[in-house]
């Protein structure tokens, strides 16, 4: 064999060696079905940098991350094991377990420590403190998140729910019914609600934005969770993922004018400064909270989250006996302390 020949076929062993290494590499990327609470809005931009970052890849995962229609969705997905990891309210999942016990999904990453739910009003409608509900119409989508705490805001305020009018709206007819004096305030997510009204035209001085977590409702809010025999099978994989997510968390929170372009890239009818704001709010009021400050991203306060399930139980019977919550969230996922601090 001559010198030219023996080097074309080492040349072509080593090309066949690199094609197999490749072909290694992809297969051992392992997928995850991710789903989101809502759409490719601010708030989802923590998600989306990990994509875009390659942080996922760089675990070894091949994530795909899809949009849902609000706070239910994502536990029916997680539940039947159509999604393997969600992003949901923990409230609501809360409920969902002691309604399907034989589906023990969990809670393994909080992110809005404290939660948006809120009623949005407008200062000309004369809705500006809790009290001001009472004789007026409140818009509330009945599967909102934020509505499914009413009971607790309406005893923690003193208000009369009997004095309230409840109009069961759509989502999609939520913010420009209050935006035409259709109703006189709404439920929702604080940084949903207000962004929206303001980009339909209202004033932001004529906005008022009653936080729930600042008027008596000491509820966690949104959180990573796991479907469970995808987390029994996979603890590893679920780790990696969350090591990867708080990757993108961090650098949102840094920069989140360059995060925000991860969300801008996949809605084609979203606004950046519109988004921007968005996730600003989001960050200031719901994720990066003192108690976040002091311990870190990611866990909760067990006493905290007892008391929480105690609150709940003001707008729900549980039918099974009332959970503690290492019931519903594991922290045994979550990334070292020392990773998890700002």
């Amino acid at each position: 064999m001559s010198k030219v020949e023996s080097r074309m076929r080492l040349s072509g062993i080593a090309a066949a060696v690199a094609m197999v290494l490749a072909c290694g590499t992809a297969s051992a990327q392992t997928p995850v079905k991710f789903t989101l609470d809502w759409k490719f809005e601010g708030p989802a931009a923590p998600f989306l940098v990990a994509a875009d970052k390659g942080y996922y890849k760089a675990e070894g995962l091949d994530v795909t991350i899809d949009t849902a229609g609000g706070s239910l969705e994502p536990l029916n997905r997680i539940a039947s094991g159509t999604y393997d990891i969600g992003f949901g309210d923990i409230n609501s999942l809360i409920k969902f377990r002691d309604a399907n016990p034989n589906v023990p999904i969990k809670a393994i990453f909080m992110v809005y420590n404290k939660p948006p739910f809120a009623i949005v009003g407008r200062k000309s409608r004369g809705t500006v403190n809790p009290k001001d509900l009472e004789g007026k119409k409140l818009g509330a989508p009945a599967p909102d998140g934020a509505y499914a705490q009413w009971k607790i805001f309406t005893q923690a305020n003193g208000i009369d729910p009997s004095k309230v009018t409840i109009e069961n709206v759509g989502f999609p007819v939520r913010e420009p019914m209050l935006a035409a004096g259709q109703v006189d305030a709404i439920t929702g997510f604080s940084f949903s609600s207000y962004i929206n009204l303001k980009d339909r035209g209202v004033p932001a001085d004529d906005i008022t934005v009653m936080l729930m977590a600042d008027h008596g409702v000491n509820l966690y809010g949104n959180a990573i969770i796991v479907n469970p025999k995808f987390a029994a099978e996979k603890p590893e994989v679920v780790k990696k993922f969350l090591n990867a997510f708080l990757k993108g968390l961090k650098d949102t929170v840094k920069s989140p004018d360059t995060a925000v372009d991860s969300v801008i890239k996949r809605n084609d009818v979203a606004k950046k400064p519109v988004e921007l704001e968005r996730l600003q709010m989001a960050l200031r009021d719901n994720i990066v909270t003192p108690e976040v400050k002091a311990n870190g991203f990611g866990g909760v306060d067990s006493g905290r989250l007892d008391k929480s399930i105690d609150q709940i139980a003001i707008t729900y019977d549980f039918k099974n006996p009332k959970p503690k919550g290492d019931a519903i969230f594991d922290p045994s996922f979550l990334p070292p302390a020392a990773d998890r601090k700002l």
